[in-house]
């Protein structure tokens, strides 16, 4: 299984698409067989669930997203895990020992740093 968790430093973060970076983990047999943090290459529309489907991923873990990205998601038959908070290791040892436990998006539809766009600043608080 490959997973891209959205990164914000050490912690996941709050706005799936306009995160500084992804965290791409691949899990085999409950290990990690490799784990890669790259550049958020941008954010508009449809783009991200694209970028990530072609990269193999299955599941994205992130604070929170929009409806629209979630039906995007969907659509590239990739999972969505929402509302997490906390540091990238401790979230992928929880997905690995089958307790991580999603809930609902933790950010409102146009805020984020704006990693990809014009946007200076995150407009909700900070969940980490």
């Amino acid at each position: 299984m490959k997973v891209a968790i959205s990164t914000d430093g050490e912690f996941v973060s709050s706005h799936f698409g306009r995160c500084p970076h992804f965290t791409f983990v691949d899990i085999d047999n409950g290990k990690v067989v490799q784990k890669e943090v790259i550049n958020n290459p941008g954010h508009h529309p449809g783009f991200l669930p694209q970028f990530l489907k072609e990269r193999g991923v299955s599941v994205i873990i992130a604070g929170g997203m929009g409806a629209r990205a979630q039906e995007l998601f969907d659509d590239a038959k990739i999972s969505t895990i929402m509302g997490i908070e906390g540091k990238v290791q401790d979230t992928i040892n929880k997905l690995i020992a089958g307790t991580l436990k999603g809930g609902e998006s933790i950010c409102s539809p146009g805020t984020g740093k704006g990693y990809g766009i014009d946007k200076d600043e995150c407009d909700h608080g900070n969940h980490q």
